[in-house]
């Protein structure tokens, strides 16, 4: 598999080794509430942070966000963003190195990030992770077009990217829908016998214009859906669009016009056929075909469960949220700061209640009061200062029952607590010796 090389890179991915086992120190004077939830707030260098939590935690955490420097050459308030390329890798590489160890098998990985270092970060998470253990990017939406004061710029980026991985086992939680009849409105009624010959090693029962009815009748469970053979549908491979395409389609000027045809041997809906539409039009070559609800789908509407899963989207526009999240959770953090609506995606995908989710990039404390208020349990690292002038902060108000960001949605109503600390000294000095 292809690796990226930088300068100093042998040195940089033995670093995580180098770096010393460090003691947490518990500091009540930020700590807030209950105690004994778990839940972790620490001030300090997050790869020794990371280091010291390894003892304890390795494989435990199900759900890591981490949103880093983007190395864009802007300087925010809260953190240096202009680091030169090769430092930039080298920051990253042995943080990513140790928060693969601390993932739990079934957890998830997901990196915040824009297109400036992307590219070159996807390869290193193709090295650590596995390239086979990507699952998606979610391109975000985070500010409105022509809505900046960087007129001169020749180009404005509106999207940026979170790159999702795991160890390999790993499934995401799908979004889950009520399962609806109501276009299961057509039935079908052979009047007479149709002419019967083979297609496509199929049964075919051909029937003309006035030796069938198709009617709408009222939505039900043994009502049929009507869906238009065309497009992409006819070029999935043994799909009933393919079928029409290459069976149906081409025989309007032997069978002539507004033919049904019945297909045996095809379908999940348990009827053992399905029925198509032939072209009505001489110069038409799209028809239709007609199918009951499948029979695991039937199965369970019957036994009383009505939802079924889609797939996860990879595009969401965020750009409201974020330009209106500037003092959310009363953390005012300009420059990087994420929505709360942003997190609650993420965990909601990605975790279950009271699963251990980690950031080690904190920022103004997003991830932790998401967290907090989604029920799960949490490990949040900032190095400066505001880990406790913003995190602590927030999180205090989030354990009062402050009702920003996503409160309302989860009906956040206060509780909780976390342990707030701080970096001890080391436990090994450099020849391994207590």
């Amino acid at each position: 598999m292809p690796i990226l090389q930088w300068l100093d890179r042998e040195k940089t991915i033995k670093q995580a080794n180098r770096v010393p086992y460090r003691l947490l120190e518990s500091d009540d004077a930020f700590s807030y509430g209950d105690e004994t939830t778990g839940n972790m707030l620490i001030q300090g260098d997050n790869l020794e942070a990371l280091k010291a939590l390894l003892p304890y935690y390795a494989g435990m955490v199900k759900c890591i966000y981490i949103d880093p420097p983007y190395n864009t050459g802007n300087a925010f308030e809260h953190y240096d963003d202009n680091l030169e390329h090769s430092t930039w890798l080298s920051l990253l590489y042995p943080r990513i190195d140790i928060l693969y160890e601390l993932l739990a098998d079934d957890g998830f990985f997901c990196c915040h990030i824009d297109d400036s270092e992307s590219h070159y970060l996807k390869v290193i998470l193709d090295e650590i992770f596995g390239r086979k253990n990507y699952h998606t990017s979610f391109y975000l939406q985070v500010r409105y077009e022509n809505k900046t004061l960087a007129e001169d710029s020749d180009y404005q980026k509106l999207v940026e990217q979170c790159l999702i991985y795991s160890k390999g086992k790993a499934r995401p939680n799908k979004i889950k829908e009520d399962y609806k009849v109501n276009k299961f409105e057509w039935k079908i009624t052979e009047k007479q016998s149709g002419k019967t010959l083979e297609l496509g090693n199929k049964k075919v029962e051909i029937f003309q214009s006035e030796q069938y009815i198709i009617e709408r009748i009222e939505p039900c469970l043994s009502g049929l859906k009507e869906t238009w053979a065309t497009g992409s549908l006819i070029k999935q491979k043994a799909s009933s669009g393919e079928f029409f395409h290459l069976n149906i389609a081409p025989r309007k000027q032997e069978d002539g016009l507004n033919c049904l045809y019945k297909v045996y041997g095809i379908g999940e809906d348990g009827l053992g056929y399905r029925y198509f539409t032939g072209p009505k039009k001489s110069t038409a070559t799209k028809g239709k075909f007609f199918s009951g609800i499948p029979l695991f789908r039937l199965a369970e509407l019957n036994a009383g469960f009505s939802s079924k899963e889609k797939p996860i989207a990879n595009f969401y526009d965020f750009s409201g949220n974020f330009g209106n999240c500037r003092l959310e959770g009363g953390a005012d953090f300009r420059g990087g700061k994420k929505p709360e609506a942003l997190l609650q995606l993420v965990l909601q995908h990605f975790s279950q209640s009271d699963d251990l989710v980690l950031d080690s990039f904190l920022g103004s404390g997003t991830t932790a009061a998401v967290a907090h208020k989604m029920g799960r349990r949490y490990i949040g690292i900032e190095m400066g200062e505001h880990a406790k002038t913003h995190c602590a902060a927030r999180l205090q108000k989030v354990i009062d029952g402050e009702q920003g960001g996503i409160s309302k949605s989860v009906a956040w109503q206060g509780g909780g607590g976390f342990r707030f600390y701080n970096l001890g000294e080391a436990i090994f000095d450099e020849y391994g010796q207590i």
